[in-house]
Order: C-alpha cells, then sequence, then structure tokens
C-alpha cells in the first residue's frame, strides 16, 4: 500500500507545481465540485489524510480552518508535515495490524467501526477522487492537467 500512497505525493507535488502556473485568482476562484476550489481541493485531501492516520495513530488530530488557508505554501507545507506521519505508521502497518478496528463516533453521536485497512484504502482513494476533480478543473482552464497515469510512473 506505501506504493499508493507515494504515487498520490508524486501526482499531489505535480499539481503542486501544476499550480505556480496559474494565478492567486484561479488558484482560490469559486468552482463546481468538490472543496470549492483548486486550493481547498488539494488541503482537503491532505487535512483527510491526517485526520484518519492521527486517529489510527492514537495522536492529536491537527485542527485546520479550510477558510485560513490562504496561500499554496500553507498547503505545501501542510502537506509536509503530514507526510512523514502517514509514511510512518503505512510502512509499520503490518499484516498482524490489519483487522485492528478503529472506532469513529459521527457528527450525530452513533459510533462506526472501520478497519485499519479499509481506512488506508480509504485515504488513497479518496486523494485520487480530488485529483480527478483537479484535473477537471485544469480543462476547464483550458491547461494540460498532470498526468495520473500511474503505468508510466516509477514505483511499482
Amino acid at each position: 500500500m506505501i506504493k499508493m500512497f507515494q504515487y498520490n505525493w508524486q501526482i499531489r507535488e505535480d499539481w503542486f507545481k501544476w499550480c505556480e502556473t496559474i494565478s492567486y485568482e484561479e488558484l482560490t476562484k469559486k468552482r463546481m465540485g468538490g472543496m470549492l476550489s483548486i486550493i481547498h481541493n488539494l488541503f482537503h485531501l491532505i487535512d483527510c489524510e491526517q485526520i484518519w492516520v492521527n486517529q489510527m495513530l492514537g495522536t492529536p488530530v491537527i485542527i485546520k480552518d479550510i477558510n485560513r488557508i490562504l496561500s499554496l505554501n500553507d498547503v505545501k507545507t501542510f502537506s509536509d508535515l503530514t507526510k512523514p506521519a502517514t509514511e510512518g505508521f503505512i510502512k509499520s502497518h503490518t499484516s498482524e495490524a490489519q483487522d485492528r478496528i478503529l472506532l469513529v463516533k459521527n457528527r450525530n453521536g452513533t459510533t462506526k467501526s472501520f478497519s485499519y485497512d479499509k481506512i488506508i484504502a480509504h485515504i488513497t482513494s479518496h486523494e485520487i477522487h480530488h485529483i480527478g476533480q483537479l484535473s477537471v478543473w485544469s480543462r476547464d482552464l483550458g491547461l494540460k492537467p498532470v498526468s495520473s497515469d500511474l503505468i508510466f510512473r516509477d514505483l511499482i
């Protein structure tokens, strides 16, 4: 599974570089779908990653207000902060731990249980989903999106 995280992180870094080629106005412009802007979409996928990983680690979740993310640099810094904890957790996740369960209290007060393996799969697919939204928005801007073609990346 670490290879899928590495894939997502490569794509994320490529999107950061792509974002440097467009204006701040385009980064923050309200759009249809996703988290409503390019910058918030990127922040959201990183935020969800750290929330789930910190819950599985039993460490405090980093609370950040999406509305206070004002720059691409804020998002990059958050990614750099989040990635080492995720990587350490994924690398230490053994087959013996795959059946571990995380209990999560919903907003309505009910509790759900999820296996760590299901959460890890969710984190990777969640990022892929939001990266797809960025690709659509880039086409709306008349720009070529970052290639997310796994087959041509040196990972697996």
